[in-house]
């Protein structure tokens, strides 16, 4: 049985990797608990004792704002979105480990004439959280070009949601937050732009499963669930699937002002892998099943 290391277990989309990885792999759950993954001398005599053959990186620090606001927040998350998967590559080549890392629809920067991105396509960031993913990338794809025996998989998602992580730190999906506002209010305001598409955490991760099981080509992979929507569109759909009535009123960007730039549309194209299934039968299944 293959020995597979999951960092950042306890979070939204590293829950969902455990659950889907335990039942045929030898899992090893890391979160903050058990390691500083900034420590990377530490991180890197732990990983090299237990060898495992594949190591998935969930960890990231994703607070788009924050980034933009504070210096401090901005060097954080270098470490995480940069130096981390730098080191958690330069790991994998020692050990001849396959690394997973995930990657954002952010790095794009949703320009007026491209709606819709494939893998091959140049990122241009347009925030400063974009760019530190985008470094990540960079790093990875640097370190291959030196190493040609590193087997990597960078996959890019978006919006995912999902049932919430063990961890303290993990954040409610945007779905979750729109059903909890609906309890208190008689209308809501969402945005009718910024179109891109959402992603079950359940179903990236059996996704990843899969390119790893079947021996996948390295390289990056766009994972999403199919039907691109703005936020609005999709909050109409939610309540339609839980037959809420409420009204939601679309509204521009302009209205929510933000201190990071958003992508008015960053639509993932999959042309890599099978097509997952329409984001609306994932999130019917997830409120059915939802506690």
């Amino acid at each position: 049985m293959k020995k597979v290391l999951i960092l950042g277990a306890k979070g939204n989309l590293g829950t969902q990797l455990v659950k889907v990885f335990q039942n045929n792999y030898q899992v090893l759950a890391w979160d903050r608990e058990e390691l500083d993954f900034l420590n990377f001398e530490k991180l890197a005599k732990k990983i090299r004792a237990e060898k495992p053959e594949i190591i998935i990186n969930a960890v990231a620090y994703n607070n788009v704002d924050a980034c933009e606001e504070d210096i401090k927040e901005l060097d954080l998350a270098y470490k995480l979105n940069r130096d981390l998967p730098k080191n958690l590559a330069q790991i994998a080549v020692g050990i001849k480990a396959k690394l997973v890392h995930f990657s954002t629809d952010y790095v794009f920067g949703g320009e007026v004439d491209q709606k819709f991105y494939n893998e091959k396509d140049s990122p241009s960031p347009i925030q400063s959280y974009g760019e530190t993913k985008y470094a990540g990338e960079k790093e990875i794809a640097r370190i291959k070009v030196k190493n040609k025996n590193l087997k990597y998989f960078l996959i890019r998602t978006s919006k995912l949601f999902g049932p919430k992580g063990e961890s303290e730190f993990a954040k409610a999906s945007f779905f979750d937050v729109m059903l909890n506002l609906a309890k208190t209010k008689d209308q809501l305001d969402v945005v009718n732009e910024e179109w891109s598409c959402f992603t079950y955490t359940f179903d990236l991760a059996q996704a990843t499963k899969t390119i790893l099981k079947k021996n996948y080509n390295s390289g990056i992979y766009h994972i999403v669930n199919d039907g691109a929507v703005s936020w609005y569109e999709s909050v109409i759909e939610l309540f339609k699937i839980q037959n809420i009535e409420i009204k939601v009123n679309p509204v521009g960007s302009d209205k929510f002002p933000r201190p990071a730039k958003r992508p008015m549309s960053s639509i993932l194209q999959n042309t890599r892998f099978p097509k997952l299934r329409n984001y609306t039968e994932a999130l019917a299944e997830y409120l059915k099943n939802k506690v």
